[in-house]
């Protein structure tokens, strides 16, 4: 296959595809990116032809063009460029292809119907990296080579996936070729060049060329000129279609064209009518000339420019009101002027004329070309989604039709991953506007649809709706519900806590009431800091000790009087019963579930810390095992699917699994970083992360996380898992940096004193501060440590008491603390706390000068992953050998 023309001075370009393509197709099936840049007309869609024509015995292509009217539709570019390949397969071959990602991904391919619970767009693209994977494992012997052109008109949803798959390149036999405009894609998607720019030099990114395409130089246009005209084409003419061209090759192949229509001889004496005949190949100039092929064929081609890419011939029969006949000859008589090109569909010859044929419209005709084009759209069928870019287009014009179809496209946009075109369709409707009595119920579904990509929004227009009549009882109770989570999610937990209050006093007695109180309860108790802890546990209390569980609402105020009870550190046997009311046979009940929308994935993820926290590890494991299986199977892939990695992590860490937390707290932040940078769960990530590495006897590392997500003041407004200061504290003292660490401990130790937090494993400030203080302060440093003994046998977990044992000892002479150590390792053994195991065995031996026990302490600091106790008890030993 031959280029329909040749290519002047892309040689560099084109050598930078071929070499690309044979690192594809070579034994080592390397993949990459190739990124061609340049402006409107410099040649990239032919030169992406011709690397097509040059991969095509090698490779297996698929491609795909943004359009400029398009870049509202969602996946657009995606399914261009994925499914005419998979409607190859048979269904049951498709469902198996996408594997566990069916339910999430096909949808946005429009391959199924949404099933399921609404997908977050991070699992859409998880998905979508998945499915593509596979097929180029599959295509192995024929390497994929994927092609983008016009990248700066793909749609947002298809670039955000473009940006995040083509990070990973590297990883698979797979070659994606871009073409696109730098300016426009600049303007447009602004988050995506940035992406792109931060991957650039990226350790996981494949081979990445850039190419910036430039201008023909004088010689080349001459070149150009003579291949169409004839060697007798003189340098005085060329040179001027250099100069009115500007070497930009579109214009100058349209440029010859013409010359050859007007039988123009390409001599210099002709030179002075380029210009003229130049200016009709573009703008006014190409309008005036479509206008000369007569009123049936301008309407038409505006139709086409209204509908944009994959042109159906009848729709836009349709939208122009003319027979298939009449759009038959208006098709020839475009094509002949180099206007249209194909059949059935069609498509412009370039880019630059259907925007100047689109432009040309007037404004009133074009509105009304798109009202008309979605009315047929909708007419055959297609659904209020595939309407919704023409309706985007439509003035305001108080059509309640119109308003409901917006509703409904918003809420297929929804159920496929894309909830910015949900939200440009809803703030679509408000302006038309809804009537009076619906406008409350359309600001709480725009605020329901950007809860996930942009809390600040959700909260303006759920406060807006909860502002004026039109919600029932039941959508009041929920939007603020959904506001308070916005709030929250946006640290403003004092301000979530105070909504639900005043909703809450407004609320009639009954699960809607229920509902708000627990989420009040929540949200004040999940601060940093509050005005009275007591108080609200004491409220908490009252509301919760009697309930059974029998229904979600008292469910729901068990698991928060449980987590509030393991922070303050009351009997564990107590809170455990708690828990398991507040469970069906030890599972999050239907409607309280990880992905239930009613009331958030929170409250299981408040019962599996508290088991925890209880030294339940087993229990705890298992439900935040179910967490990740939920949040895969529903494509919550994002922040979500992030913090179940980081609960696991919480998990081993509390088991003195020390290297599988890593690991688990290490995919958390990788996860957490797709999606923005200082959410919630970067903070306990890195918290739970430096906890580890501490343990591991790694301060340098976990010096390097503190440092690199910001770990230390100022705090989040909502606490941090487990509590922030203590854990910095720890950290400043192993970098034995003690005046800073005393001072860190010491304000933790202020701000939990007052809200009776006493839980020493949650927030160990006590003993770590007693130590700190042992030499310079051993009085103050030994009532430290006593009372934070009495908190622990009061909680009475096997893991509390052991480490209080272990402080005290510090205080105690060397036969009483002998004792002390001894029955700390009584306490140990019976945990799950392997890690603090071998941290009392080590202490253990060293008071008694026990080599047998020091071996045993290495032995298991070792298992646990915890290499500085261990070297820490091998040096013990060496020791105790030179002493004897």
């Amino acid at each position: 296959m031959k280029p329909s023309r040749p290519l002047y001075e892309r040689e560099p370009e084109l050598a930078a595809a071929a070499r690309a393509v044979d690192d594809l197709c070579g034994a080592q099936a390397v993949g990459g990116l190739l990124v061609f840049s340049g402006e409107a007309g410099l040649g990239k869609t032919a030169l992406l032809a011709e690397i097509r024509a040059m991969a095509a015995d090698r490779c297996t292509v698929w491609s795909a063009r943004g359009g400029e009217t398009v870049t509202s539709v969602p996946f657009h570019v995606v399914r261009q460029l994925l499914q005419p390949a998979l409607d190859r397969f048979p269904p049951d071959e498709t469902r198996a292809l996408f594997g566990d990602w069916y339910d999430t991904t096909a949808p946005a391919l429009g391959l199924a119907e949404p099933s399921g619970p609404q997908p977050d767009p991070q699992g859409v693209r998880d998905g979508l990296d998945f499915v593509v994977a596979r097929l180029a494992s599959r295509l192995s012997h024929r390497p994929l080579l994927l092609m983008v052109d016009d990248a700066h008109w793909a749609d947002g949803e298809s670039l955000t996936w473009l940006a995040s798959f083509t990070a990973r390149l590297g990883e698979l036999p797979l070659l994606v070729v871009q073409a696109h405009r730098p300016q426009e894609l600049a303007e447009r998607n602004a988050s995506y060049v940035a992406d792109r720019d931060a991957e650039r030099g990226s350790d996981g990114q494949g081979a990445t060329t850039r190419v910036a395409l430039r201008a023909l130089t004088p010689d080349a246009t001459a070149e150009l000129v003579r291949a169409a005209l004839g060697e007798h084409a003189d340098d005085p003419f060329c040179r001027e279609v250099w100069a009115v061209t500007g070497g930009n090759p579109y214009e100058a192949v349209e440029l010859v064209a013409k010359v050859q229509d007007q039988e123009l001889a390409p001599i210099e004496e002709s030179a002075g009518q380029l210009r003229e005949l130049g200016a009709s190949a573009r703008g006014s100039g190409l309008v005036a000339r479509l206008e000369r092929l007569g009123t049936n064929a301008n309407r038409f081609a505006w139709a086409a420019a209204v509908l944009g890419t994959d042109i159906s011939q009848e729709l836009a029969a349709t939208l122009a009101g003319m027979s298939s006949a009449e759009a038959a000859d208006c098709t020839a008589r475009l094509r002949d002027a180099r206007i249209v090109s194909g059949f059935d569909p069609l498509e412009f010859v370039h880019p630059l004329i259907a925007t100047a044929v689109y432009r040309s419209i007037p404004p009133a005709t074009r509105t009304a070309m798109h009202g008309r084009a979605a009315w047929a759209i909708t007419r055959a069928g297609l659904g209020a989604a595939a309407a919704s870019r023409h309706l985007l287009e439509v003035h305001p014009d108080d059509d309640q039709e119109l308003v409901a179809q917006l509703r409904e496209a918003a809420g297929q946009h929804l159920a496929v991953g894309a909830p910015e075109a949900a939200r440009r369709c809803l703030e679509r409707a408000l302006e038309e506007p809804p009537r009076p009595k619906d406008r409350a119920v359309l600001l709480y579904e725009l605020g329901c649809a950007t809860l996930l990509s942009s809390p600040p929004t959700t909260v303006q227009h759920l406060r807006a709706a909860l502002d004026m009549p039109g919600l029932d009882d039941g959508l009041r109770v929920d939007a603020t519900f959904r506001l308070a989570a916005a709030l929250a999610h946006n640290n403003q937990l004092k301000e979530a806590a105070i909504s639900l209050a005043a909703e809450a006093a407004r609320t009639a007695p009954g699960p809607g009431l229920m509902r708000l109180q627990a989420a009040h309860f929540m949200w004040e108790g999940m601060q940093a800091t509050e005005d009275d802890g007591p108080a609200r546990s004491r409220r908490l209390t009252r509301n919760a000790d009697h309930l059974k569980g029998r229904d979600n609402a008292e469910r729901a105020l068990l698991t928060l009087r449980a987590f509030d009870a393991m922070l303050r550190g009351e009997n564990a046997q107590l809170i455990v019963d708690l828990c398991e009311r507040a469970l069906i046979d030890g599972s999050p009940a239907r409607g309280l579930g990880w992905t239930d929308s009613e009331w958030g994935f929170e409250l299981p993820t408040m019962v599996g810390i508290t088991y925890a926290f209880t030294d339940q590890l087993d229990r705890a494991e298992s439900l935040f095992g179910e967490a990740v299986r939920a949040f895969e199977i529903s494509g919550w892939s994002g922040a979500h699917l992030a913090f179940a990695h980081t609960l696991l992590g919480m998990v081993h860490r509390r088991r003195g699994r020390l290297a599988e937390a890593e690991g688990f707290l290490r995919e958390g932040l990788r996860l957490a970083d797709r999606v923005g940078s200082g959410l919630p769960v970067h903070w306990d990530a890195a918290c739970l992360l430096i906890d580890t590495l501490l343990a591991r006897g790694r301060v340098a590392e976990a010096r390097k996380i503190a440092d690199r997500y910001h770990f230390g003041p100022p705090y989040p407004s909502a606490m941090v898992l487990p509590d922030g200061p203590c854990v910095r504290g720890r950290l400043l003292l192993a970098e034995g940096r003690e005046e800073e660490a005393i001072a860190e401990l010491e304000a933790a130790g202020a701000a939990l004193e007052p809200r009776e937090r006493h839980n020493g494993i949650w927030a160990p400030w006590a003993g770590d501060l007693a130590r700190a203080l042992a030499d310079d302060d051993p009085g103050r440093a030994a009532h430290l440590a006593a009372r934070a003994r009495v908190h622990a046998e009061r909680f009475g977990t096997d893991t509390a008491i052991g480490e209080a044992l272990r402080c005290v000892s510090l205080f105690a002479p060397p036969e009483e603390a002998e004792q002390l150590l001894a029955d700390a390792l009584r306490h140990l053994e019976k945990s799950s706390s392997a890690y603090e195991h071998a941290l009392a065995r080590v202490d253990y031996g060293v008071a008694i000068s026990s080599h047998r026990e020091l071996a045993r302490a290495q032995k298991q600091a070792m298992a646990c992953g915890a290499e500085g106790l261990a070297a820490r008890a091998q040096q013990a030993r060496a020791s105790i050998r030179s002493a004897e």
